[in-house]
């Protein structure tokens, strides 16, 4: 996420850490987390990590169990995956359909700042940092509605699908498609911006 980490809380900047390493794969599904061996690699008390798994653990990427503890959560089965891409692409077409006459210039600056950040990203070939950039374009799409609710709903989905990120033959598809959304924006084309929307969940 753009926002430096200085101004982050001890749990978010552990979060954030967390987090790349589950979307990287650093972090496999199953994988166990235990609250002292996080606080002695981050040089904190256990407070913060506990926090910090609070906060993983309401954004879909891990889980706790009874008498295993904190886990990272798996990948949706094959059959499960499609109706967590159909939730997914049923609320940002709800999303931007609501919005779409709403648009500023502020927005389509900030969705033009991000797809610039994903071309660098596919034009590196860093996978991780395209998984970053991927989820902050969407997010803010979906922070754009009045209703922040959305995003609560939204959040776990999308966290889970983007769990090793890996769907891509060619890396810069990921920035072609991003800027078809963006193009068919600009130019006040409705349909073809859930279309290419649509098109970019898989």
């Amino acid at each position: 996420m753009p926002t430096s980490e200085i101004y982050r809380t001890l749990p978010e900047q552990i979060a954030a850490r967390l987090r790349q390493d589950v979307l990287s794969s650093k972090l496999k599904p199953g994988d166990p987390l235990r609250e002292i061996d996080l606080s002695e690699r981050f040089g904190v008390s256990r407070g913060p990590v506990r926090e910090a798994f609070r906060q993983l653990t309401q954004q879909g990427l891990l889980v706790l169990e009874p008498n295993k503890g904190v886990r990272v959560a798996q990948n949706p089965s094959v059959e499960v995956r499609p109706l967590v891409v159909e939730l997914r692409r049923t609320i940002e077409r709800f999303v931007l359909e609501s919005i779409f006459e709403k648009i500023t210039e502020a927005d389509i600056e900030l969705w033009e700042e991000i797809l610039a950040d994903i071309r660098q990203a596919c034009e590196r070939n860093d996978v991780d940092a395209l998984t970053e950039h991927d989820l902050r374009f969407h997010q803010a799409v979906i922070q754009s509605h009045d209703d922040k609710d959305l995003f609560a709903l939204w959040q776990p989905i999308a966290m889970r699908m983007m769990m090793h990120y890996n769907r891509l033959d060619d890396i810069m598809d990921s920035y072609r498609e991003h800027e078809r959304i963006l193009d068919a924006i600009r130019n006040g084309d409705r349909a073809a911006a859930v279309e290419a929307l649509t098109d970019n969940i898989q």
